[in-house]
C-alpha cells in the first residue's frame, strides 16, 4: 500500500503541475481587507527547482516533503509537506500541500505560507495555490496573492499575482 501511496503522490503532483496552465483563482474584492482594495496587483515570475522525497505514512495516501528554490522576481526557498491520493478511476487524484516561503519579493524580505489544492478528474486538472491570509512576516506582511505553476520542457516556472500594502 505504501508503494501505491507514493505513486499516488508523485502522479498527482506531476500531472496536476504539468497540466496547470489555467490561471489560479483570484479572490474577489469583497474577500480582501480595506487596505488591500487600494493595493495594485503585481506579477512576479521566474523558475524554480523542486525536490520531493517520500515520507512514511500508514494511511493509503502518499506523503512527501517539498524543498524548492525560487529564482526570478521571487528569490526564495520553500519548504513544506504534501499529501496526495489516487482513486480507483484512472486519471482521478488529489493533493494538498502547505509550504513556507522565505526570501525576497519586490525588494522586501520576509516569509509567507502557500496553500496548494489540486484535483484531477479523469485527467482534467485543477490547481489553486493561494497565499495563506495574514501569513506574511517582515517586509512581506499583508501579502496576498495566487500562484500558477507551469512545467514546460522539463523546467518548472511560476507566475505569482500578488499585492503588498504600500506598493
Amino acid at each position: 500500500m505504501k508503494t501505491r501511496a507514493f505513486a499516488a503522490a508523485l502522479t498527482a503532483v506531476l500531472c496536476l503541475s504539468a497540466a496547470s496552465q489555467a490561471r489560479a483563482q483570484t479572490p474577489s474584492p469583497a474577500q480582501g481587507a480595506t487596505r488591500q482594495e487600494q493595493a495594485v496587483t503585481t506579477r512576479a515570475s521566474g523558475e524554480f527547482e523542486v525536490k520531493m522525497a517520500p515520507l512514511t505514512t500508514d494511511a493509503p495516501i502518499g506523503r512527501m516533503s517539498l524543498d524548492k528554490v525560487f529564482h526570478g522576481d521571487l528569490e526564495a526557498t520553500g519548504k513544506g509537506e504534501m499529501l496526495a491520493a489516487m482513486t480507483a478511476t484512472e486519471g482521478s487524484a488529489g493533493y494538498v500541500a502547505i509550504e513556507r516561503v522565505t526570501g525576497t519579493l519586490a525588494g522586501r524580505t520576509g516569509t509567507f505560507l502557500l496553500q496548494h489544492s489540486g484535483i484531477m478528474t479523469r485527467g482534467a486538472p485543477s490547481l489553486v495555490i493561494t497565499v495563506v491570509p495574514d501569513s506574511g512576516t517582515g517586509g512581506l506582511e499583508g501579502l496576498t496573492g495566487t500562484m500558477n505553476i507551469i512545467i514546460a520542457g522539463g523546467k518548472h516556472s511560476y507566475e505569482f499575482d500578488y499585492t503588498l500594502p504600500g506598493s
